[in-house]
């Protein structure tokens, strides 16, 4: 039986910390407390849902703990890599919700503790390691299943939900942009599909066309990607429809030298129900896979590195090199629509 490790959260201000959680605590780790600085709408929500986990109110408490051996963190974007920084200074590893920091300077602070401390700074890039169909995805192509990787298309559209948001949600210098944020995912793939590791950014845009009175957000980006070992290109948006029956029609398509895969990961437009579609062609099957049962495998080899100080589960040099490619692409960014100046 493999040994399980203690948790922490610290800096519940996104949902994304609900899916941080699940996986640690679908392995038998124990949660021994959260707290955030400021009382919102999902910190409410965190404590009606988890009522058994202490929260406290001082996050000595958590970072003096000799038990705690990862921290949790899901604070607003600008915040998240001091947090970070702080916990691992005090001897913790750290997950993070996406992005894990905002600016190069906070990336290069981020490095520098990595490097005193020893401790493991991952960021939990959901769009890869809590979608089944891009497990799969990476299986099939370790098979052969497509020849070798050349391109990778990743579309990351959302839904706003205007209402519901914080106000820091819209001011950019909170939330990084929506390069840094959305698109570090897309980035993650490409870099994972690719096996690149030189890479550039040969182009990137940011744009606000449906939201003017709202001038410090960005609701559409791209990116074009240029890699040693591949290309790519990048689309992520606030644009979903009200008709789509979820928050996004979230797409991944992985070209190579002997066919294709593309993932339709949260819905399938065509009509199919559920999540997880995958679409394979090569010399011998063009076909549909339901890979909505292939296991998650990410926070069980997280578990493992923590305990073992491997890099099973993402290569620290990957994580952030992820990070300083998407702040690289928001900071050199064309600004069109409504935020041309």
């Amino acid at each position: 039986m493999m040994q399980k490790i203690n948790i922490a959260v610290m800096g519940v201000e996104h949902r994304h910390i609900f899916g941080q959680l699940k996986g640690m605590l679908e392995l038998g780790c124990t949660c021994k407390g959260w707290w955030t600085e400021h009382e919102n709408k999902i910190s409410l929500d965190f404590e009606k849902k988890q009522p058994t986990i202490q929260r406290v109110f001082d996050k000595k408490i958590l970072l003096n703990d000799p038990d705690i051996d990862l921290i949790l963190i899901a604070d607003i974007p600008v915040k998240r890599s001091s947090l970070a920084v702080e916990c691992m200074k005090f001897g913790k590893d750290v997950m993070l919700d996406k992005p894990g920091c905002t600016t190069l300077d906070q990336l290069e602070e981020i490095r520098n503790t990595i490097n005193r401390t020893k401790r493991i700074f991952s960021i939990d890039f959901s769009e890869r390691f809590e979608v089944p169909s891009v497990q799969m995805a990476s299986k099939l192509i370790n098979e052969g299943e497509i020849g070798s990787v050349v391109q990778t298309i990743g579309f990351g559209p959302h839904r706003l939900n205007k209402e519901t948001r914080p106000d820091w949600f819209f001011q950019q210098d909170h939330y990084g942009g929506i390069l840094c944020d959305i698109a570090s995912h897309q980035i993650d793939q490409f870099l994972y599909f690719t096996n690149s590791t030189d890479v550039e950014i040969t182009s990137s845009s940011i744009g606000n066309f449906a939201n003017p009175q709202n001038t410090g957000f960005e609701d559409f980006g791209e990116i074009l990607i240029h890699g040693d070992k591949g290309q790519g290109y990048i689309r992520v948006d606030w644009y979903t429809p009200d008709a789509l029956p979820n928050w996004g029609d979230g797409r991944l398509t992985i070209l190579g030298t002997g066919g294709y895969i593309e993932l339709r990961k949260y819905v399938d437009v065509a009509g199919r129900e559920g999540t997880d579609h995958l679409f394979i062609v090569n010399k011998k099957r063009c076909e549909y896979i339901d890979a909505s049962k292939e296991p998650l495998t990410y926070f069980g080899n997280l578990m493992h590195d923590i305990i073992n100080r491997t890099e099973t589960a993402m290569k620290q040099s990957h994580c952030l090199k992820v990070m300083e490619l998407a702040i690289t692409a928001q900071n050199s960014a064309k600004r069109i629509g409504n935020l041309k100046q």
